[in-house]
């Protein structure tokens, strides 16, 4: 019997099949039978196995206009990364050998030289001779842009299988966010992406394949490819195999749902991550293409990638609804309307009712601005760690005051037919110095006072952004605004241009008396941090441009950058970068502890802000209305939701801590010196997220009584959140002091 009835899934591109099936399905099987991957002294597959699993067929849909030998070529690879998938299984999930596991991952790149001249090791096993014929077969004519992401994929894909491996011996179900991440670089489709880009023909430029658009497309398709595979492959991993890292169990433990409706939330997801993709695709790809100059030839092979993604997808859900490797009973070939079924007539089973009516799609867009909703009575929020204050507090207070007024923060803005955006009387109630002083509890008086002037400049920045440009929508004045703050943090300290307003003349100064005693590769670093989260209010203006509240895995990404997450980790290497490699910054311990502690920060204020951003901003960027939107229930309801999110986020960043942080200092031999550096990291991030806990509680910006004090409602389609700024507290902070303090706020 099968856990639950598969969902009604959006498809919104027809599955075409490539004329090439039967040489691909005939060379494949020669392949991995010359591979060793048929031995039946392995005990993985037999030749039976492998013709049920067909991933001729698989390829032939996702790939439907290669060439008879690209198409053999991608055959093979996905004949050898589910092998892989397999054999891996065998001989160390089924017997929980972490230690066996390691040695035999570890081997592997010695199979993908950056050279592919180079020599490689003996294979000792179907998966490394495999991996060293396919090697040679693909990385010829490629650019060393693509050779250099396809190793990362393939190294991710392989390496986070201890990843699995641990959760399964500690018993852990991961939470939604980290699940979404983790699957990301186990579960392969950004190496798929990366494959498209081969038998398509058309690499994607280099200057591009790193910006947001290009990154969103990989990563939305990635999700939904995991996503579906998660859908099929639920009874034969969590049931038959026990597998803990698939998206329905997720959704099961973390909300408490049966497994049918766990089945549909990850569905609605997958809806979701697909609209996702489209919208990239409509409206950030064409801006994209004249900021980066792009070339006709190199505008094409952008599209053509886009295009082979799509068919990718759509002929990845054919294959999953025909493959014996998955649970797709009573589904395969099923007629839409008595229309017709076998091979190639999936364009006449397009289906499109889920997309229109599901998550991500139109009801997206339908959102009523500026409803009283009321104060949000706020769940339980779980914070293990006390906050210790500066002792300097009352001076940071008193001299990020005065610097306010010098600046002109309380000035009249022409902008604003001359009212000024801030008062004396709310910059005292908002008290940043506060949060600045539970953030670094040692910082001496002076870079306190600086911190808290930091994050003064930060929520200052934050709410003249949209004030100013968001009535009108004007995205291009929007562009040169976030263009122009960059001449304001010059390398080498050297003159700025005339400040055209208070944002700018406030980060000359800031920035004057904080870079002077980095080094230059540190003002690069920090500059560029900056860059990313003022150009992330670009993103929020444009989802008000088309009043779209944002897709749930969109709006926890960039909620980072909106942050500030960015700028506080470049202060935070700044501090401690000699001492630890920087490799082990990449490594996923370090990233998780980062993207905890983040993503718990930007919850809490979610929770806090709800009523100022909703009621009397008409925000669309907060976590408890994207909840609200994707699952259709009330406030209260998606409040509690977010809570949990934050309550889990909190247990991850601990366990990271007990458990991972001290293997990942053996593993990568880290001297007493670094380690220590890590763990006063940790310790720093803790700091930070319970002063950001404390700040919101004590500030007025969030009082109701102070929001009736606001202006005159701004006009639909303001992004007024500073949701993002104030949560932002602890970004800006760090930018005080580039030592040990600045750490904490990562």
């Amino acid at each position: 019997m099968q856990p639950f009835t598969l969902p009604d899934f959006y498809v919104p591109y027809p599955a075409r099949l490539n004329p090439h099936l039967e040489t691909a399905r005939a060379h494949t099987k020669r392949w991995a039978r010359g591979m060793g991957m048929l031995d039946p002294e392995l005990g993985v597959w037999d030749e039976e196995q492998l013709d049920a699993m067909d991933y001729g067929l698989m390829c032939a849909y996702t790939h439907p206009d290669a060439p008879a030998p690209e198409l053999d070529l991608i055959t093979d690879w996905y004949v050898w990364v589910f092998f892989f998938d397999d054999h891996f299984l065998e001989l160390f999930k089924r017997s929980g050998d972490t230690d066996g596991a390691k040695e035999y991952l570890d081997r592997l790149p010695a199979f993908m030289p950056a050279d592919p001249g180079s020599d490689m090791p003996e294979p000792a096993n179907p998966v490394e001779r495999g991996l060293a014929d396919l090697w040679t077969r693909t990385v010829p004519g490629m650019s060393v842009d693509w050779r250099m992401r396809f190793v990362e994929s393939t190294e991710n894909l392989l390496d986070e299988s201890l990843w699995e491996l641990s959760n399964i011996n500690a018993g852990r179900v991961a939470n939604p966010m980290e699940y979404i991440e983790m699957r990301r670089r186990v579960g392969g489709a950004p190496w798929s992406a990366n494959l498209v880009e081969h038998a398509v023909g058309a690499q994607i430029p280099a200057r591009v394949a790193r910006t947001r658009p290009l990154c969103v497309l990989r990563d939305a398709f990635s999700d939904a490819v995991h996503l579906r595979n998660d859908l099929f492959s639920y009874q034969r991993e969590v049931e038959e195999e026990g597998e803990l890292s698939n998206g329905v169990l997720v959704f099961e433990r973390f909300l408490g749902l049966s497994t049918q409706q766990a089945a549909d939330a990850v569905n609605d997801l997958l809806t979701s991550r697909l609209h996702q993709f489209e919208n990239t695709t409509l409206t950030e790809l064409s801006p994209l293409f004249d900021e980066h100059a792009l070339d006709p030839g190199e505008r094409l092979a952008v599209l053509a990638y886009v295009k082979g993604l799509q068919d990718w997808q759509s002929g990845g859900h054919e294959w999953h609804m025909r493959s014996s490797r998955y649970m797709n009973g009573g589904a395969a070939g099923e007629p839409v309307l008595g229309g017709p079924t076998g091979l190639g007539t999936s364009a006449a089973r397009i289906r499109l009712t889920a997309g229109m009516t599901g998550a991500g799609g139109p009801r997206n867009h339908t959102h009523v601005p500026y409803q009283d909703v009321g104060p949000l009575p706020l769940p339980e929020i779980v914070m293990p760690y006390d906050v210790e204050v500066n002792p300097h507090l009352d001076v940071a207070r008193r001299e990020s005051w005065e610097w306010a007024a010098r600046i002109g923060f309380y000035d009249p803005l022409p902008q604003l037919a001359g009212a000024g955006l801030w008062t004396a009387r709310k910059n005292e109630g908002f008290d940043f110095a506060l949060c600045a002083a539970g953030i670094d509890p040692d910082a001496p008086g002076e870079e306190l006072a600086l911190s808290a002037q930091w994050l003064t400049w930060g929520t200052y920045a934050d709410d003249y952004f949209p004030a100013v440009f968001g009535p009108s929508g004007d995205m291009a004045g929007a562009r040169v605004f976030t263009g122009r703050l960059p001449l304001f943090m010059p390398l080498d300290l050297g003159v700025t241009p005339d400040p055209a307003n208070p944002v700018e003349r406030a980060l000359g100064d800031l920035w004057a008396r904080t870079a002077s005693s980095m080094t230059s590769e540190g003002r690069g670093l920090f500059r560029a941090a900056v860059e990313q989260m003022t150009g992330s209010w670009l993103w929020e203006l444009a989802n008000h441009l088309q009043n779209r509240i944002p897709d749930p895995i969109d709006y926890m990404e960039m909620r980072r950058l909106t942050f500030g997450s960015d700028l506080t980790r470049a202060l935070a290497r700044l501090a401690h970068g000699r001492h630890v490699p920087g490799e082990v910054y990449r490594t996923r311990t370090i990233l998780g502890l980062e993207n905890a502690s983040a993503d718990y920060a930007c919850l809490v204020n979610d929770l806090f802000s709800y009523q100022k951003e909703i009621q009397f901003e008409g925000e669309l960027h907060n976590c408890v209305l994207v909840v609200q939107s994707f699952f259709g229930c009330d406030a209260q309801r998606a409040a509690g939701i977010v809570a949990d999110l934050m309550a889990s986020r909190m247990r991850q960043f601990e366990h990271l801590v007990a458990a991972e942080l001290p293997v990942l200092f053996d593993d990568h031999d880290l001297d007493a010196d670094a380690r220590q550096v890590l763990t006063d990291y940790a310790e720093e991030l803790k700091d930070w997220m319970a002063a950001v806990l404390l700040w919101h509680r004590e500030t007025s910006r969030y009082v109701e009584s102070e929001l009736a004090r606001l202006p005159a409602a701004r006009p639909v389609g303001v992004p007024g959140g500073v949701g993002t700024a104030t949560a932002r507290l602890a970004g800006l902070v760090g930018c005080a002091r580039p030592g040990a303090g600045t750490a904490v706020c990562a």
